[in-house]
């Protein structure tokens, strides 16, 4: 399994992403806004887009559907809670379909609310998994919930989904925000010595052309979203919250850190 990442460069910081298969160069196009790139990427590498998978319906991962289909054809798919916020859908997904690209590969559909309530995760089934997350998943961050979402469901999602991966996984999600995102885990945990390196290093020198690529076990030391026992987090998160409980569950702790980082 071949995965392309695109940088698009435009004011949202997206990537897309191109799956393919090495030996029939059969390829999954992942919200494929900039269908321009997507393309010519597909074009240089010598790939055919044969299909096209929406991980949920905001415009920033739907907008480059429909030429993206008008040039190559391809089959759409997507939640199957979204036709009615995505157009033309040919497969609805759920929880552990599996999508196939060419011979070789298999991606298993997770089904992740949070961020919408029609959104999906791909996992690959490789030596080294790898995690498309759309925007569920971010690097040392969690999506918003004001776009169709909520933050409990966003909390089930990663405490009974993602924290249970294999560290190993790779982390491919829809937007760069990885140095925001640091600060933020530095807001609510100052003493957090593996998020203040990685910002010191990305700082010095940071290109999302070339992104870095972070892995579970990495993400839960640098995420505060993954964090939600640490002493220093709650004792901050008090200061903001004082009626915060003696002893708040994870759920409560993500809900609150959720809401700070709205306004962040």
């Amino acid at each position: 399994m071949i995965v392309e990442q695109i940088w698009t460069g435009n004011a949202y910081r997206n990537f897309n992403y191109l799956i393919a298969c090495p030996e029939t160069g059969a390829a999954l196009a992942v919200d494929p806004l900039d269908h321009e790139k997507c393309l010519s990427r597909a074009k240089d590498k010598g790939w055919e887009i044969t299909q096209i998978l929406n991980t949920h319906e905001h415009g920033d991962h739907t907008g480059g559907n429909g030429p993206m289909i008008k040039a190559t054809g391809a089959k759409l798919l997507a939640h199957a809670g979204a036709g009615a916020k995505i157009k033309g859908i040919d497969r609805g997904l759920n929880a552990g379909d599996i999508v196939k690209i060419g011979k070789t590969v298999e991606l298993l559909v997770l089904d992740t609310p949070g961020h919408t309530m029609s959104h999906v995760c791909l996992l690959s089934k490789t030596d080294t998994p790898a995690l498309i997350c759309g925007d569920t998943l971010f690097n040392a961050g969690a999506g918003n919930c004001h776009g169709g979402g909520h933050p409990s469901e966003l909390y089930d999602t990663f405490s009974s989904q993602l924290a249970g991966l294999p560290d190993e996984t790779l982390v491919f999600p829809g937007h760069d925000y990885i140095t925001n995102n640091l600060g933020f885990t530095l807001d609510r945990e100052p003493d957090n010595e593996a998020a203040a390196s990685l910002l010191a290093e990305l700082e010095a020198g940071h290109d999302p052309e070339q992104a870095l690529l972070t892995s579970l076990t990495q993400e839960k030391d640098i995420n505060v979203f993954f964090r939600l026992t640490s002493p220093t987090v709650i004792s901050r998160l008090r200061e903001a919250f004082p009626d915060l409980p003696d002893e708040p569950t994870p759920r409560e702790v993500f809900i609150k850190l959720r809401e700070l980082r709205n306004s962040w």
